[in-house]
């Protein structure tokens, strides 16, 4: 009997063993000191490796110079370029005092060829100077919930304080890619852009390789500087869904983020919400007495993988309406939740009109007339 308890032991421990073994061989191996994947569309932390460390994240902040000018004028604009703005070491776009570019070529060589001209340049065309630009960045970072992060430059060259989180910088790539024009910058490999006086056609490449190495990303920033390493930030879609990778102080960053594609995508699938099913709405007052309710197609959402089956449904519609009633018209709405994430909401809509009676009985006009005052005491 104590042999068979010894061997039952053994066989367990041996089972709980290689079961934590398999789990942590299912992540991956980085070389980037922090890292953190997330879904794009609810923002859920997919992967972390120390993510709320601030860390010196290069050029990578150009994310935030570019998003900031892109919501704030418009990418018609055209700057003239000061002296004062490519006064600045490092890579640059090429820009000299008294140029013309338009914001929407600035942008691009922005984040295309890094020029720390360029980011300058955009800081001084929204804010007036370096200092008030990066009062506007903390402003934005706070706003999209980076809590730790503090802006200085807008090239990323280094400067005391100037640090973000890994975690930080992929909320940076989620807003960014909310952005058409962004995205669609961050996605090209290469383009030209027009600047001078008078102005002349540039070619311009993007230095992420990502872009030819991976079928599924999509952009977007590199960063290098000796005190902040490697920086990326990407992001991957794939089978609809989207995923934004941020590394930070890293060596094989290439590999690094087509490691976390993997993991990431791994952990996801996209689900269609189910369609439900929706009784006849009573009409009062109506030529007839009740009328088919219709919903759009519901969207698919992405999701863990096996979390489909916890979706809940819930139907809100009135226990009547009153006539007259317009084909179209929302009378009720169905929301799709998933714990305490709403998923999605939809509009029920009335499928045909309803005219109104042409006499309501005694009972339906006081009771309609007694129901509009309720709502004016109660709404």
């Amino acid at each position: 009997m104590m042999k068979k308890m010894v061997v039952l032991f053994a066989t367990a421990t041996l089972l709980s063993v290689f079961s934590v073994w398999s789990v942590a061989a299912d992540e991956p191996s980085l070389s980037s000191a922090s890292a953190v994947a997330i879904e794009a569309d609810s923002g859920e932390v997919l992967y972390a490796k120390d993510p709320h460390t601030a860390r010196p994240m290069a050029s990578t902040t150009k994310l935030m110079t570019a998003l900031i000018a892109a919501e704030a004028l418009p990418l018609d604009t055209e700057v003239t370029v000061t002296a004062s703005a490519v006064a600045v070491e490092g890579s640059a776009l090429g820009l000299r005092a008294g140029d013309k570019i338009f914001l929407s070529d600035l942008l691009t060589g922005l984040l295309l060829e890094s020029g720390n001209d360029a980011a300058n340049m955009t800081a001084e065309a929204v804010a007036g100077d370096l200092p008030a630009f990066a009062l506007r960045m903390n402003q934005k970072a706070a706003a999209l919930g980076m809590k730790d992060s503090c802006f200085v430059t807008p090239s990323g060259l280094d400067a005391p304080g100037h640090a973000a989180s890994a975690y930080d910088m992929a909320l940076l790539g989620r807003a960014v890619l909310r952005h058409p024009f962004l995205k669609e910058v961050c996605a090209t490999k290469s383009t030209t852009v027009w600047f001078g006086d008078p102005k002349r056609e540039i070619y311009v490449k993007n230095h992420n390789r990502l872009l030819t190495m991976s079928k599924d990303c999509i952009g977007m920033k590199t960063g290098f500087t000796k005190k902040a390493g490697r920086c990326l930030v990407s992001a991957a879609e794939r089978g609809g869904i989207t995923i934004v990778v941020a590394t930070l102080n890293g060596g094989d960053y290439w590999n690094d983020h087509k490691k976390l594609y993997e993991y990431a995508f791994s952990r996801l699938e996209r689900v269609p919400l189910s369609l439900p099913t929706l009784d006849f709405l009573p009409v009062v007052g109506g030529t007839v007495k009740d009328i088919p309710l219709t919903l759009e197609t519901p969207p698919s959402v992405t999701l863990r993988a096996g979390k489909g089956e916890e979706i809940k449904t819930a139907i809100e519609l009135p226990r009547f309406v009153w006539a007259p009633v317009e084909a179209g018209e929302k009378v009720g709405q169905v929301t799709y939740t998933l714990g305490d994430r709403v998923l999605a909401q939809l509009p029920i809509l009335a499928e045909k009109s309803v005219e109104m009676r042409p006499v309501f009985t005694v009972f339906e006009r006081f009771f309609r007339n007694f129901q509009e005052i309720l709502l004016v005491f109660f709404e």
